[in-house]
Protein backbone atom coordinates (compact mmCIF):
# COMPACT_ATOMS: atom_id res chain seq x y z
CA UNK A 1 0.00 0.00 0.00
CA UNK A 2 1.46 3.27 -1.28
CA UNK A 3 2.00 6.14 1.36
CA UNK A 4 -0.23 8.53 -0.92
CA UNK A 5 -3.53 4.96 -0.20
CA UNK A 6 -2.28 5.58 3.57
CA UNK A 7 -2.93 9.33 3.50
CA UNK A 8 -6.67 8.99 2.12
CA UNK A 9 -7.40 6.17 4.44
CA UNK A 10 -6.06 8.34 7.02
CA UNK A 11 -8.60 11.36 5.77
CA UNK A 12 -11.38 9.19 5.54
CA UNK A 13 -10.86 8.06 9.04
CA UNK A 14 -10.45 11.88 10.36
CA UNK A 15 -14.09 12.61 8.83
CA UNK A 16 -15.76 9.28 10.39
CA UNK A 17 -14.20 10.46 13.68
CA UNK A 18 -14.81 13.96 13.79
CA UNK A 19 -18.09 13.67 13.79
CA UNK A 20 -18.41 14.07 17.80
CA UNK A 21 -19.48 17.01 19.79
CA UNK A 22 -19.87 17.57 23.62
CA UNK A 23 -21.09 21.43 22.96
CA UNK A 24 -24.52 21.29 25.41
CA UNK A 25 -27.53 22.24 23.00
CA UNK A 26 -27.99 25.44 23.23
CA UNK A 27 -32.00 27.17 24.10
CA UNK A 28 -31.95 31.10 24.14
CA UNK A 29 -33.29 31.96 27.82
CA UNK A 30 -36.88 32.51 28.20
CA UNK A 31 -37.65 36.38 27.88
CA UNK A 32 -37.55 38.00 31.27
CA UNK A 33 -39.82 41.21 30.19
CA UNK A 34 -43.38 40.89 28.93
CA UNK A 35 -44.57 40.96 25.66
CA UNK A 36 -46.14 44.41 25.16
CA UNK A 37 -44.58 47.70 26.48
CA UNK A 38 -46.31 49.10 29.45
CA UNK A 39 -47.07 52.23 27.79
CA UNK A 40 -49.32 50.57 24.54
CA UNK A 41 -51.14 53.89 23.44
CA UNK A 42 -47.62 55.44 22.71
CA UNK A 43 -46.26 52.56 21.04
CA UNK A 44 -48.80 52.49 18.34
CA UNK A 45 -47.50 53.53 14.48
CA UNK A 46 -47.59 52.63 11.28
CA UNK A 47 -44.66 52.14 8.84
CA UNK A 48 -40.91 50.58 9.36
CA UNK A 49 -39.94 49.47 12.69
CA UNK A 50 -36.53 51.52 13.95
CA UNK A 51 -34.33 48.54 12.85
CA UNK A 52 -35.18 48.81 9.39
CA UNK A 53 -34.76 52.40 9.35
CA UNK A 54 -31.22 53.82 8.33
CA UNK A 55 -29.99 56.91 10.01
CA UNK A 56 -30.56 59.03 6.69
CA UNK A 57 -34.27 58.48 6.90
CA UNK A 58 -34.26 59.57 10.66
CA UNK A 59 -32.30 62.18 10.73
CA UNK A 60 -33.62 64.69 8.15
CA UNK A 61 -31.82 67.71 8.83
CA UNK A 62 -29.02 67.94 6.08
CA UNK A 63 -26.46 69.19 7.98
CA UNK A 64 -27.05 66.51 10.13
CA UNK A 65 -26.60 63.99 8.20
CA UNK A 66 -23.20 64.72 7.37
CA UNK A 67 -22.01 65.20 10.48
CA UNK A 68 -23.08 61.52 11.00
CA UNK A 69 -21.19 60.62 7.99
CA UNK A 70 -17.81 62.60 8.91
CA UNK A 71 -18.22 60.68 12.43
CA UNK A 72 -18.61 57.90 10.93
CA UNK A 73 -15.21 57.96 8.99
CA UNK A 74 -13.29 60.15 11.19
CA UNK A 75 -14.53 58.92 14.51
CA UNK A 76 -11.43 57.02 16.62
CA UNK A 77 -13.59 55.06 19.27
CA UNK A 78 -15.80 54.14 16.16
CA UNK A 79 -12.81 52.92 13.99
CA UNK A 80 -11.30 51.13 16.58
CA UNK A 81 -14.63 49.23 17.53
CA UNK A 82 -14.50 48.44 13.69
CA UNK A 83 -10.68 47.10 13.80
CA UNK A 84 -11.27 45.06 17.00
CA UNK A 85 -14.14 43.50 14.60
CA UNK A 86 -11.32 42.74 11.89
CA UNK A 87 -9.17 41.61 14.82
CA UNK A 88 -11.50 38.94 15.95
CA UNK A 89 -12.59 37.90 12.14
CA UNK A 90 -8.58 37.44 12.01
CA UNK A 91 -8.70 35.35 15.30
CA UNK A 92 -11.20 33.10 14.18
CA UNK A 93 -9.57 32.31 10.61
CA UNK A 94 -6.47 31.23 12.40
CA UNK A 95 -8.43 28.48 14.88
CA UNK A 96 -10.53 27.39 11.89
CA UNK A 97 -7.18 26.44 9.49
CA UNK A 98 -6.17 24.89 12.86
CA UNK A 99 -9.00 21.57 11.68
CA UNK A 100 -6.97 21.61 8.49
CA UNK A 101 -3.32 19.34 8.25
CA UNK A 102 -0.49 21.42 8.43
CA UNK A 103 2.18 20.62 5.50
CA UNK A 104 6.09 21.26 5.55
CA UNK A 105 8.72 20.84 3.05
CA UNK A 106 12.09 19.40 4.44
CA UNK A 107 15.36 19.45 2.56
CA UNK A 108 18.73 18.93 4.31
CA UNK A 109 22.31 17.15 4.06
CA UNK A 110 24.58 15.16 6.61
CA UNK A 111 27.93 14.82 6.03
CA UNK A 112 29.96 12.42 9.16
CA UNK A 113 33.01 10.82 9.82
CA UNK A 114 33.39 7.58 11.42
CA UNK A 115 36.11 5.13 12.93
CA UNK A 116 36.33 2.05 10.38
CA UNK A 117 39.60 0.27 12.35
CA UNK A 118 41.61 1.65 14.52
CA UNK A 119 43.89 3.05 12.21
CA UNK A 120 41.21 4.44 9.21
CA UNK A 121 38.50 6.47 9.38
CA UNK A 122 35.35 6.88 6.86
CA UNK A 123 33.17 9.47 5.75
CA UNK A 124 29.86 9.48 4.17
CA UNK A 125 27.75 12.62 2.96
CA UNK A 126 23.80 11.88 2.91
CA UNK A 127 20.94 14.03 1.09
CA UNK A 128 17.61 13.98 1.88
CA UNK A 129 14.25 15.76 1.02
CA UNK A 130 10.45 14.54 2.13
CA UNK A 131 7.19 16.47 2.33
CA UNK A 132 5.77 15.83 5.82
CA UNK A 133 2.33 16.22 7.28
CA UNK A 134 0.41 16.53 10.41
CA UNK A 135 -2.82 16.24 11.76
CA UNK A 136 -4.79 16.12 15.16
CA UNK A 137 -7.76 13.83 15.05
CA UNK A 138 -10.41 16.33 16.38
CA UNK A 139 -12.54 13.45 17.85
CA UNK A 140 -13.94 15.04 20.79
CA UNK A 141 -14.66 18.04 18.91
CA UNK A 142 -12.19 19.90 20.55
CA UNK A 143 -10.54 21.96 17.91
CA UNK A 144 -14.74 22.36 16.21
CA UNK A 145 -15.93 23.69 20.06
CA UNK A 146 -12.85 26.02 19.89
CA UNK A 147 -13.98 27.38 15.96
CA UNK A 148 -17.68 27.42 17.44
CA UNK A 149 -16.55 29.70 20.46
CA UNK A 150 -14.20 32.27 18.79
CA UNK A 151 -17.22 32.32 15.45
CA UNK A 152 -19.79 33.32 18.61
CA UNK A 153 -16.38 36.15 19.66
CA UNK A 154 -16.25 37.27 15.94
CA UNK A 155 -20.08 37.37 16.04
CA UNK A 156 -20.44 39.48 19.35
CA UNK A 157 -18.20 41.90 18.54
CA UNK A 158 -19.21 42.47 15.47
CA UNK A 159 -22.91 43.48 17.38
CA UNK A 160 -20.47 45.57 19.36
CA UNK A 161 -19.42 47.67 16.44
CA UNK A 162 -23.25 48.17 15.01
CA UNK A 163 -23.94 49.20 18.88
CA UNK A 164 -20.93 51.39 18.42
CA UNK A 165 -22.74 53.07 15.32
CA UNK A 166 -26.22 53.38 16.77
CA UNK A 167 -24.65 55.39 20.05
CA UNK A 168 -22.02 57.36 17.59
CA UNK A 169 -25.08 58.39 15.49
CA UNK A 170 -26.99 59.43 18.45
CA UNK A 171 -24.50 61.50 20.31
CA UNK A 172 -23.99 63.29 17.22
CA UNK A 173 -27.47 64.10 16.94
CA UNK A 174 -27.55 65.14 20.99
CA UNK A 175 -24.55 67.57 20.31
CA UNK A 176 -26.06 68.54 17.44
CA UNK A 177 -29.46 69.90 18.87
CA UNK A 178 -27.90 70.94 22.16
CA UNK A 179 -26.09 73.61 19.24
CA UNK A 180 -29.10 74.31 17.76
CA UNK A 181 -30.69 75.14 20.96
CA UNK A 182 -28.02 77.15 22.34
CA UNK A 183 -27.62 79.36 19.14
CA UNK A 184 -31.56 79.84 19.23
CA UNK A 185 -31.24 80.30 23.00
CA UNK A 186 -28.22 83.25 21.89
CA UNK A 187 -30.80 84.83 19.24
CA UNK A 188 -33.92 84.99 22.21
CA UNK A 189 -30.89 86.90 24.46
CA UNK A 190 -30.17 89.34 21.66
CA UNK A 191 -33.56 89.95 20.76
CA UNK A 192 -34.48 90.68 24.63
CA UNK A 193 -31.46 92.44 25.15
CA UNK A 194 -32.30 94.71 22.08
CA UNK A 195 -35.90 95.15 23.43
CA UNK A 196 -34.54 96.04 27.43
CA UNK A 197 -31.97 98.94 26.11
CA UNK A 198 -34.68 100.40 24.18
CA UNK A 199 -36.73 100.35 27.24
CA UNK A 200 -33.51 101.63 29.26
CA UNK A 201 -32.67 104.32 26.67
CA UNK A 202 -36.52 105.35 26.96
CA UNK A 203 -36.51 105.42 30.76
CA UNK A 204 -33.01 107.51 30.90
CA UNK A 205 -34.58 109.98 29.00
CA UNK A 206 -37.40 110.08 30.98
CA UNK A 207 -35.60 110.22 33.87
CA UNK A 208 -33.12 113.31 32.66
CA UNK A 209 -36.95 115.41 32.26
CA UNK A 210 -37.75 114.31 35.40
CA UNK A 211 -40.73 111.73 34.93
CA UNK A 212 -39.27 108.51 36.16
CA UNK A 213 -37.75 107.42 39.04
CA UNK A 214 -34.06 106.59 39.55
CA UNK A 215 -35.62 103.32 40.85
CA UNK A 216 -36.89 102.42 37.10
CA UNK A 217 -33.66 103.37 35.42
CA UNK A 218 -32.21 100.84 38.15
CA UNK A 219 -34.20 98.07 37.06
CA UNK A 220 -34.12 98.53 33.13
CA UNK A 221 -30.03 98.48 34.18
CA UNK A 222 -29.59 95.68 36.00
CA UNK A 223 -31.85 93.52 33.69
CA UNK A 224 -29.13 94.76 30.28
CA UNK A 225 -26.23 93.71 32.61
CA UNK A 226 -27.94 90.55 33.29
CA UNK A 227 -28.72 89.74 29.93
CA UNK A 228 -25.21 90.80 29.12
CA UNK A 229 -24.23 88.18 31.49
CA UNK A 230 -26.11 85.20 30.13
CA UNK A 231 -24.93 86.80 26.91
CA UNK A 232 -21.43 86.00 27.84
CA UNK A 233 -22.06 82.31 29.30
CA UNK A 234 -23.96 80.92 26.43
CA UNK A 235 -21.13 82.12 24.37
CA UNK A 236 -19.08 79.88 26.68
CA UNK A 237 -21.02 76.89 26.81
CA UNK A 238 -21.53 77.29 22.77
CA UNK A 239 -17.92 77.03 22.08
CA UNK A 240 -17.52 73.87 24.35
CA UNK A 241 -20.50 71.84 22.83
CA UNK A 242 -18.45 72.83 19.43
CA UNK A 243 -15.31 71.63 20.99
CA UNK A 244 -17.09 68.37 21.72
CA UNK A 245 -18.81 68.01 18.25
CA UNK A 246 -15.75 68.34 16.74
CA UNK A 247 -14.52 65.61 19.06
CA UNK A 248 -17.14 63.06 18.24
CA UNK A 249 -16.76 64.05 14.22
CA UNK A 250 -12.92 63.40 14.69
CA UNK A 251 -12.03 66.53 12.23
CA UNK A 252 -12.55 70.75 11.83
CA UNK A 253 -16.40 71.05 10.83
CA UNK A 254 -15.81 72.08 7.36
CA UNK A 255 -17.42 75.70 5.82
CA UNK A 256 -19.93 74.04 3.07
CA UNK A 257 -21.79 72.51 5.70
CA UNK A 258 -25.67 72.75 4.58
CA UNK A 259 -28.16 74.86 6.58
CA UNK A 260 -29.41 73.96 9.76
CA UNK A 261 -33.40 73.49 10.44
CA UNK A 262 -34.88 75.11 13.25
CA UNK A 263 -35.74 73.26 16.48
CA UNK A 264 -39.42 74.35 15.71
CA UNK A 265 -39.32 72.50 12.34
CA UNK A 266 -41.40 69.59 12.53
CA UNK A 267 -39.27 68.39 9.26
CA UNK A 268 -36.26 67.66 11.78
CA UNK A 269 -36.78 64.00 13.04
CA UNK A 270 -39.48 61.58 12.29
CA UNK A 271 -41.45 59.50 14.33
CA UNK A 272 -41.72 55.69 14.52
CA UNK A 273 -43.22 52.68 16.08
CA UNK A 274 -42.14 50.40 18.06
CA UNK A 275 -43.05 46.79 17.96
CA UNK A 276 -42.41 44.20 20.59
CA UNK A 277 -40.08 43.05 23.02
CA UNK A 278 -39.57 40.32 21.08
CA UNK A 279 -38.76 42.31 18.01
CA UNK A 280 -36.09 44.34 20.74
CA UNK A 281 -34.66 40.79 21.36
CA UNK A 282 -34.10 39.28 17.87
CA UNK A 283 -32.71 42.96 16.41
CA UNK A 284 -31.30 45.10 19.33
CA UNK A 285 -27.28 44.97 18.79
CA UNK A 286 -26.32 44.79 22.46
CA UNK A 287 -28.92 42.00 23.03
CA UNK A 288 -27.54 40.36 20.37
CA UNK A 289 -24.22 40.65 21.17
CA UNK A 290 -25.08 39.28 25.14
CA UNK A 291 -26.58 36.04 23.31
CA UNK A 292 -23.09 35.53 21.01
CA UNK A 293 -21.19 35.92 24.34
CA UNK A 294 -23.67 33.51 26.09
CA UNK A 295 -23.34 31.46 22.76
CA UNK A 296 -19.58 31.60 23.58
CA UNK A 297 -19.47 30.58 27.12
CA UNK A 298 -21.82 27.43 25.77
CA UNK A 299 -19.44 26.04 23.46
CA UNK A 300 -16.59 26.79 26.10
CA UNK A 301 -18.17 23.61 28.11
CA UNK A 302 -17.49 21.56 24.82
CA UNK A 303 -13.80 22.50 25.07
CA UNK A 304 -13.12 21.85 28.26
CA UNK A 305 -15.20 18.65 27.91
CA UNK A 306 -13.04 17.42 25.57
CA UNK A 307 -9.96 17.80 27.87
CA UNK A 308 -10.99 14.22 29.71
CA UNK A 309 -10.44 12.35 26.60
CA UNK A 310 -7.43 11.35 24.62
CA UNK A 311 -5.96 13.61 21.89
CA UNK A 312 -4.66 11.97 18.38
CA UNK A 313 -2.18 13.16 16.28
CA UNK A 314 -1.02 11.83 13.02
CA UNK A 315 2.11 11.95 11.67
CA UNK A 316 3.80 11.41 7.91
CA UNK A 317 6.21 12.10 5.72
CA UNK A 318 7.16 11.36 2.46
CA UNK A 319 10.51 11.50 0.35
CA UNK A 320 13.86 10.41 -0.81
CA UNK A 321 17.26 10.15 0.57
CA UNK A 322 20.60 9.33 -1.51
CA UNK A 323 23.76 9.62 -0.83
CA UNK A 324 24.97 11.36 -4.03
CA UNK A 325 22.61 14.54 -4.93
CA UNK A 326 22.21 13.70 -8.37
CA UNK A 327 21.01 10.53 -7.41
CA UNK A 328 18.62 12.02 -4.82
CA UNK A 329 15.07 11.76 -7.04
CA UNK A 330 16.17 8.39 -8.36
CA UNK A 331 14.48 5.19 -8.33
CA UNK A 332 14.88 3.21 -5.50
CA UNK A 333 15.58 6.18 -2.83
CA UNK A 334 12.30 7.01 -1.51
CA UNK A 335 11.34 6.68 1.91
CA UNK A 336 8.51 7.42 4.07
CA UNK A 337 7.36 7.49 7.63
CA UNK A 338 3.88 7.06 9.30
CA UNK A 339 3.52 8.00 13.20
CA UNK A 340 0.34 8.11 15.17
CA UNK A 341 0.78 9.46 18.34
CA UNK A 342 -1.85 9.20 21.34
CA UNK A 343 -1.94 11.16 24.45
CA UNK A 344 -4.11 10.24 27.42
CA UNK A 345 -4.95 12.52 30.49
CA UNK A 346 -3.88 10.51 33.65
CA UNK A 347 -3.33 12.47 36.92
CA UNK A 348 -5.91 15.67 35.94
CA UNK A 349 -9.15 14.14 36.65
CA UNK A 350 -9.39 16.71 39.66
CA UNK A 351 -8.31 19.85 37.96
CA UNK A 352 -10.22 18.93 34.83
CA UNK A 353 -13.83 18.93 36.81
CA UNK A 354 -13.17 22.21 38.59
CA UNK A 355 -12.48 23.58 35.02
CA UNK A 356 -15.54 22.17 33.90
CA UNK A 357 -17.32 23.30 37.19
CA UNK A 358 -15.85 27.26 36.23
CA UNK A 359 -16.89 27.00 32.75
CA UNK A 360 -20.84 26.04 33.50
CA UNK A 361 -20.80 28.84 36.01
CA UNK A 362 -19.38 31.13 33.48
CA UNK A 363 -22.36 30.12 31.07
CA UNK A 364 -24.87 30.89 33.97
CA UNK A 365 -23.21 34.65 34.79
CA UNK A 366 -23.39 35.04 30.89
CA UNK A 367 -27.29 34.42 31.36
CA UNK A 368 -27.76 36.44 33.66
CA UNK A 369 -25.67 39.40 31.78
CA UNK A 370 -27.86 38.10 28.50
CA UNK A 371 -31.10 39.09 30.92
CA UNK A 372 -29.90 42.11 32.00
CA UNK A 373 -29.43 43.40 28.76
CA UNK A 374 -32.59 42.59 27.82
CA UNK A 375 -34.71 44.13 30.90
CA UNK A 376 -31.90 47.42 30.42
CA UNK A 377 -33.23 47.52 26.67
CA UNK A 378 -36.93 47.10 27.78
CA UNK A 379 -36.40 50.13 30.21
CA UNK A 380 -35.31 52.39 28.22
CA UNK A 381 -37.60 52.25 25.25
CA UNK A 382 -40.51 51.94 27.86
CA UNK A 383 -39.18 55.06 29.35
CA UNK A 384 -38.23 56.83 26.14
CA UNK A 385 -42.57 55.74 25.39
CA UNK A 386 -43.57 57.56 28.21
CA UNK A 387 -41.98 60.76 27.67
CA UNK A 388 -42.58 60.89 24.05
CA UNK A 389 -46.01 61.31 24.94
CA UNK A 390 -45.45 63.74 28.04
CA UNK A 391 -42.85 66.08 25.96
CA UNK A 392 -45.94 66.47 23.34
CA UNK A 393 -47.95 67.09 26.17
CA UNK A 394 -45.63 69.66 27.64
CA UNK A 395 -44.29 71.89 24.05
CA UNK A 396 -47.81 72.39 23.66
CA UNK A 397 -48.61 73.88 27.17
CA UNK A 398 -45.60 75.13 27.00
CA UNK A 399 -46.19 77.24 23.23
CA UNK A 400 -49.51 78.05 24.78
CA UNK A 401 -47.62 79.37 27.67
CA UNK A 402 -45.50 81.69 25.61
CA UNK A 403 -48.04 82.96 23.42
CA UNK A 404 -50.12 84.04 26.26
CA UNK A 405 -46.70 86.17 28.08
CA UNK A 406 -46.61 88.06 25.03
CA UNK A 407 -49.58 89.20 25.12
CA UNK A 408 -49.13 89.73 28.74
CA UNK A 409 -45.62 92.05 28.17
CA UNK A 410 -47.72 94.13 24.96
CA UNK A 411 -50.51 94.95 27.74
CA UNK A 412 -48.04 95.96 30.39
CA UNK A 413 -46.23 98.20 28.16
CA UNK A 414 -49.05 99.88 26.80
CA UNK A 415 -50.31 100.65 30.41
CA UNK A 416 -46.50 101.71 31.39
CA UNK A 417 -46.54 104.30 28.35
CA UNK A 418 -50.25 105.69 29.08
CA UNK A 419 -48.91 106.10 33.06
CA UNK A 420 -50.62 103.34 35.01
CA UNK A 421 -48.36 101.37 35.84
CA UNK A 422 -44.84 101.77 36.65
CA UNK A 423 -41.56 100.03 35.13
CA UNK A 424 -41.34 97.12 37.39
CA UNK A 425 -44.57 95.76 35.75
CA UNK A 426 -43.24 95.58 32.31
CA UNK A 427 -39.96 94.14 33.68
CA UNK A 428 -41.40 91.19 35.37
CA UNK A 429 -43.71 90.42 32.05
CA UNK A 430 -40.50 90.46 30.43
CA UNK A 431 -38.49 88.36 32.75
CA UNK A 432 -40.97 85.78 32.60
CA UNK A 433 -41.48 86.26 28.27
CA UNK A 434 -37.81 85.37 28.23
CA UNK A 435 -38.13 82.67 30.96
CA UNK A 436 -41.38 81.38 28.83
CA UNK A 437 -39.17 81.66 25.55
CA UNK A 438 -35.79 80.00 26.83
CA UNK A 439 -38.10 76.84 28.37
CA UNK A 440 -39.34 75.99 25.23
CA UNK A 441 -36.33 75.83 23.53
CA UNK A 442 -35.28 73.47 26.17
CA UNK A 443 -38.52 71.33 25.65
CA UNK A 444 -38.55 71.31 22.06
CA UNK A 445 -34.21 69.88 23.06
CA UNK A 446 -35.62 67.52 25.17
CA UNK A 447 -38.69 66.34 23.36
CA UNK A 448 -36.22 65.26 20.14
CA UNK A 449 -33.18 63.92 22.28
CA UNK A 450 -35.79 61.73 23.66
CA UNK A 451 -37.01 60.63 20.60
CA UNK A 452 -33.10 60.19 19.44
CA UNK A 453 -32.89 58.27 22.60
CA UNK A 454 -36.05 56.04 21.49
CA UNK A 455 -34.42 55.37 18.31
CA UNK A 456 -30.87 54.51 19.72
CA UNK A 457 -32.69 51.95 22.64
CA UNK A 458 -35.12 50.26 19.78
CA UNK A 459 -31.47 49.76 17.93
CA UNK A 460 -32.17 51.60 14.60
CA UNK A 461 -29.48 53.52 12.99
CA UNK A 462 -26.75 50.70 11.64
CA UNK A 463 -28.70 49.98 8.64
CA UNK A 464 -28.08 52.49 7.03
Amino acid sequence: MTLTNRIIIMGTLCILLSGCSLIPHYERPSSPVPQQYPYGSASKGQGKLAYDVGWHEFFKDPRLQKLIELALQNNRDYRVSMLNVQETQAQFRIVRYGLLPSFGLNADSNRQRGIATSSTYFKTTTYQADVNTSYELDVFGAIRSLKAQVLEQYFATEEAGRAAQISLVAEVAMQYLTICALDEQMDLLQTTLKSVSSYEDLIDKSYQLGNSTALDLKLAQTQVETINASVADYARQRAQAQDALVLLVGESLPDDLPSALSLESEDLLSDLPTGTSSDLIERRPDILQAEHQLKAANDNIGIVRSNFFPSITLTASDGSASVKLNKLFTHGTGIWAFSPEISLPLFNENTNLANLNAAWISEKIEVAQYEKAVQNAFREVSDALVARDTFNAQLSAQQKLVADEKDRLSLSSARYHSGIDNYLTVLLAQQDLYNAQANLIQVSLGRFSNLISLYKALGGGWSS
